[in-house]
């Protein structure tokens, strides 16, 4: 099936068939211990979910059992009550890009990978979504460490998924790229159902319909927190300090 075209705000048929992601009976165990027992959550379709937590209480676990990378455990994820295989694409902390590609050929090596046809026009629209028009040819070693980013934002487009699942993905470039970085996901994955897992009550205020603190061991979610108005939110905007001293309380107590 052709591509849908590209255009300047990222959107595609994927934001029209993004489903709710429902987790079901999870257990995994690690070193003979519980992380996950009897867990379930259901995730609503083409909206944020931001997943905070302490370091080590299983959030990244959660992410790859989501998308079925999971080395063990029980239980299943559906999404919109089907297999949710084949419709996720993932965005790691990491860039990942391979130094010896191009930014274009990086943002098309999932096809490359799998052995389709690529489509080397849409790749070069991505990238100018993301603020590389000009870049396409540079090569990682060429590009800042936001840039590679960028190049790892526009290649998660590109696999134009319904469910993107995001592992801090910003946590390794300064304060001011991390922020514009923000602003352009919450931009051009706006309609997808998108779970970031963040250790930033700042980033999960910035981004999310609903932020969810995981805590415990077996781990479980708190309640949501449900921030009012639309992110990507606005930290100068005199309604969001008094939202991050009561998600951080929420947080100390759901951490326990």
């Amino acid at each position: 099936m052709p591509q849908p075209p590209p255009n300047s705000s990222g959107a595609t048929r994927a934001q029209a068939r993004a489903p709710a992601v429902a987790i079901s009976n999870l257990g995994v165990s690690l070193s003979g211990n519980d992380l996950f027992r009897g867990f379930s959550a259901v995730f609503p379709g083409g909206e944020w979910t931001c997943i905070l937590g302490l370091s080590g209480g299983g959030k990244s676990t959660l992410l790859r059992h989501i998308a079925g990378l999971g080395a063990s455990g029980k239980g299943s994820v559906t999404g919109g009550g089907q297999s949710i295989a084949g419709r996720v694409a993932w965005m790691d902390q990491r860039d990942l890009l391979l130094p010896w590609l191009s930014a274009s050929e990086n943002v098309q090596l999932g096809a490359r990978m799998r052995r389709e046809r690529s489509d080397p026009a849409r790749a070069r629209a991505l990238l100018k979504d993301v603020g590389l028009g000009g870049s396409e040819d540079a090569r990682p070693a060429a590009l800042s460490g936001g840039m590679r980013q960028r190049v790892a934002l526009a290649r998660t487009l590109m696999e134009d998924r319904p469910v993107v699942l995001m592992d801090e993905p910003f946590s390794a470039v300064d304060a001011l790229t991390r922020g514009r970085l923000q602003v352009l996901a919450a931009r051009l994955l706006r309609g997808r159902t998108v779970v970031l897992v963040t250790h930033d009550p700042w980033e999960a205020l910035r981004l999310g319909h609903r932020i969810h603190v995981l805590g415990g061991r077996p781990a479980h979610l708190g309640d949501p927190f449900v921030p009012l108005g639309d992110p990507p939110r606005d930290p100068a905007d005199p309604s969001f300090s008094p939202l991050v001293g009561n998600l951080l309380a929420q947080l100390e107590a759901d951490s326990l």
